[in-house]
């Protein structure tokens, strides 16, 4: 290559620059006004006590803390039943999706995931080097069949969110072993459940039975919804051991901090206030599907803790003008543009407050009224 062909400066790869970088939920809105942040599927109960005393008692700031989480782990183990040695930590999910995608594929290889899957599976895949591809859904709900057409040679990882984000809707447990059972042994299952704990229903398995079951398949957990600890950013998984070595080789050496796992030692061992956690999500989610669906809006039924909106294609009353007028009254909801569901917004689960807040908002916003009330 002559001089002359040479880029003038250093040039990010190609398949860096054709990431979308995530955008996450707004926190802030207008001045003036009380701020319900339903943007993001935090916890509206926040952090269980003892977590919270657990993160202000670890102040040795100056020390590495245990590169392996170890105590965490074992926390971990003994609230599930798990071998420890089986669980990776790291820096949320997030960290662990991007870790799995990097041990598993590469340039040429494919990384499948449904049509309103978590955007973060596509920034891994392209991160590193593999093809995204994606599998439509049918009625927002992931497509087991869809999935499996269209698994080809190249396919490596298959990432399926149960429940998804941000459509809140779930694949039962016949249907997750059918797809592992479709996919060629070579093709690992990411099965990522950072909604897990707030799902009721008898025919759902969060993965923990598959992955004890099959040698293809991970778990991937989060500490930054029911537990409440979205600032500290506390993910984990459990795998067969091929999996957690190949992830322990590419993790950093400190990837969670040493305040992170006291609080999320502390944090799984109350169960009481996950118990409260998720009552409070069983009262509310119900309610708000019930009391929006009166206004008329149309609500994709959800296991977790936040809800799809879709709003009518009309002037006025689409869910972007919905997002402005939300937003001067203080209620932040979260825009799905970038999953290509221009016309719905999502919206957390929050506080009592919020949430009858929100119901009389959206009634003023659409012309109703005699809402909110009940729960």
């Amino acid at each position: 290559m002559s001089s002359a062909a040479l880029p003038t400066r250093p040039v990010p790869r190609a398949n860096v620059l054709a990431i979308e970088a995530y955008v996450p939920g707004k926190a802030h809105a207008g001045e003036g006004v009380k701020v319900h942040k339903l943007s993001s599927n935090e916890s509206p109960l926040g952090p269980s006590p003892k977590a919270l005393e657990a993160f202000q008692s670890a102040d040795a700031l100056e020390i590495y803390p245990d590169g392996s989480s170890t105590g965490l782990r074992e926390a971990i183990g003994a609230a599930y039943g798990l071998d420890p040695a089986r669980i990776v930590c790291g820096t949320g999910s997030d960290e662990l999706i991007n870790l799995i995608a990097h041990a598993y594929a590469g340039p040429g290889d494919e990384v499948l995931y449904s049509q309103y899957g978590f955007l973060i599976y596509r920034i891994a895949a392209l991160t590193a080097g593999a093809t995204p591809v994606v599998a439509p859904e049918k009625d927002y709900r992931s497509d087991v069949d869809a999935l499996l057409a269209a698994v080809t040679s190249r396919t490596r990882v298959v990432f399926l969110a149960n429940p998804n984000n941000p459509t809140g809707t779930y694949l039962p447990f016949d249907e997750v072993k059918r797809l592992q059972r479709g996919l060629p042994p070579n093709v690992l299952l990411a099965l990522d459940a950072a909604y897990a704990e707030y799902v009721r229903r008898n025919d759902y398995e969060s993965g923990i039975e598959l992955v004890a079951t099959c040698s293809n398949v991970v778990m991937l957990r989060t500490f930054s919804k029911v537990h409440g600890l979205a600032a500290l950013r506390v993910g984990w998984l459990y795998g067969p051991a091929e999996v957690v070595d190949a992830v322990n080789r590419i993790r950093g050496a400190f990837n969670v901090s040493a305040p992170g796992i006291a609080a999320a030692t502390a944090a799984i061992r109350d169960v009481g206030h996950l118990e409260a956690s998720v009552a409070h999500n069983e009262t509310w989610l119900p309610w708000l599907t019930s009391e929006l669906t009166a206004l008329g809006l149309t609500v994709t039924p959800s296991v977790a803790n936040f809800l799809l909106v879709h709003f009518p294609d009309l002037p006025g009353k689409r869910a972007r003008e919905a997002d402005a007028f939300l937003m001067q009254r203080g209620l932040i909801l979260r825009r799905v543009d970038a999953y290509g569901i221009p016309g719905a917004l999502r919206l957390s689960v929050g506080t009592e407050e919020a949430n009858r807040l929100l119901v009389a908002t959206l009634a003023e916003f659409l012309g109703k009224t005699g809402t909110g009330h009940g729960a």
